[in-house]
């Protein structure tokens, strides 16, 4: 019965029915849900792997909120595995591996290390490698004069006998204790020998107090995700980004379902038998199936339902991404977390999403244009209106980008010989990506309330028992009420 409720259909095409609320405060609705089978969130919201929604800085913001993202490939392999120690750096109970410089190093070297790592200080090794502390040197200390760009930095840094420092094995409460009685905010921590074994501050640790749903893993450090490709480099590729300490790898490519995915996802199984794999795209049953016997710890649905993408405007090939969900979900259970992607253009889409089958959503225009997605404002200057660029990564944009860099004409026409199955198109400015999650935290928490349900899960569980019961077909009239403003 389900199924064919399912049939053709897609967000537009329901409401669900109001229940006794049972909810006392919105506040306290719980939306925890996993993400794949080793990996949950307190916000089941996973940003996409495209060039125009996901580096560094809006994976560290995902997390932070207790979501993900998933840092895009059209990067080299080198730069994207930095794009994902940047995050893995930006926060930790225990950075475990903090930067470092010689005591003979220059001033000029410490600004660069601290420019391209985002942090704000570094531990002074006695040499280079040596691993043996002579000291600290933060960006306050650095000479504001760039003229001294040459000098060394023993000259600046606070030697080790003027430092306070934490020994192996303590524990946060210590850690706190020293930081807030001697008025510090890093604390290196040293063997017997001052050997460096380790780095506390107090962002870190004010962050595991104030921000316990952020999404961390054992160690206090933010999760992130990392995208790679099914052929070519993927193996070196993979390997990368597990040393810089990714938490899933997304083996992302159009057609999931297909001997393409299956050599490599035995391959990576293979090779990186611990690492948890999440796979896609799909957009049927059998394709959920596929993917599940091949050991993906989370699947991901969806053939052409994105802004970005042209796949079944120049195809034909899809499946109506509600329909798509619930068809994987029909065919999987709980037995492997599905990740709806794409398709959700307003927040209503997303609770439908994740009401009838979706574990969590991947979402790439409603996040594309906030501060933290890559890529610069645009402003109009007939109408002071702002934008940002948003673009699929099979646009020619994306693959001119990605595959062959700016170059000359004979680069453009070699990168358009394949037909697009992408577009890129500009999206309105949103300011921070804090707010637009904010926002859909807060009606999904509504929406949780309007169910009679005090968590998504249990609302999602009475959904998919009886979906017929729940849901509301619509006629053309009754979505022109609802969905036309």
């Amino acid at each position: 019965m389900s199924r064919d409720l399912f049939d053709g259909r897609t967000f537009d095409d329901f409401l669900f029915r109001p229940r006794l609320g049972r909810a006392g405060s919105r506040a306290k609705v719980r939306l925890a849900s996993p993400f794949s089978k080793g990996l949950a969130l307190e916000l089941p919201i996973v940003s996409a792997n495209m060039d125009s929604v996901t580096g560094a800085d809006m994976a560290r913001a995902m997390a932070l909120e207790g979501g993900i993202g998933i840092v895009h490939r059209a990067l080299s392999i080198e730069e994207q595995a930095r794009e994902v120690e940047r995050v893995k750096r930006s926060h930790g109970w225990i950075v475990e591996d903090p930067l470092r410089l010689p005591r003979g190093a220059t001033i000029r070297e410490a600004r660069e290390a601290t420019r391209r790592h985002g942090v704000t200080g570094l531990l002074i090794e006695e040499e280079r490698g040596s691993g043996v502390l002579a000291g600290l040197l933060s960006k306050r200390d650095m000479p504001w004069d760039v003229g001294r760009d040459l000098e060394l930095v023993e000259r600046h840094m606070t030697p080790f006998d003027r430092l306070h420092v934490g020994r192996p094995g303590m524990s946060p409460d210590e850690a706190t204790r020293i930081l807030y009685e001697h008025r510090i905010e890093k604390l290196p921590v040293v063997d017997e020998g001052r050997r460096i074994r380790g780095l506390i501050t107090k962002s870190d640790i004010l962050l595991s107090r104030d921000r316990p749903d952020s999404t961390k893993d054992g160690k206090g450090r933010l999760r992130v995700g990392a995208a790679v490709g099914a052929r070519g480099d993927y193996i070196q590729r993979a390997e990368a980004l597990l040393a810089a300490g990714a938490d899933a790898l997304v083996v992302d490519i159009a057609h999931g379902h297909s001997e393409v995915m299956a050599e490599a996802m035995r391959e990576l199984t293979r090779r990186f038998p611990s690492a948890e794999l999440v796979a896609g795209n799909v957009g049927t049953a059998e394709g959920a199936r596929f993917l599940r016997d091949l050991g993906a710890a989370a699947v991901k649905v969806g053939i052409g339902p994105g802004r970005g993408c042209r796949t079944r405007l120049e195809t034909a090939a899809g499946v109506p991404q509600l329909q798509a969900v619930h068809e994987a979900w029909l065919a999987l259970g709980d037995s492997v977390p599905i990740i709806a992607d794409g398709g959700m253009r307003h927040d209503k889409d997303v609770v439908l999403a994740l009401l009838c089958g979706a574990s969590s959503v991947m979402l790439g225009s409603l996040l594309s244009g906030t501060d933290e997605a890559p890529g610069r404002v645009i402003e109009d200057p007939a109408t002071r209106e702002k934008r940002k660029i948003y673009r699929g990564m099979t646009s020619p944009q994306a693959v001119l980008d990605t595959h062959y860099g700016a170059g000359d004409e004979e680069d453009l026409e070699r990168a358009l010989e394949t037909p697009s199955e992408g577009q890129e198109m500009q999206v309105p400015y949103r300011g921070s990506v804090r707010d637009v999650l904010h926002r859909i935290r807060g009606h999904l928490r509504s929406a949780v309330s309007y169910a009679g349900e005090t968590s998504l899960g249990a609302a999602r569980a009475v959904l998919l028992e009886h979906p017929e019961e729940f849901l509301v077909p619509l006629s053309a009239a009754s979505r022109r009420e609802s969905y036309e403003r």
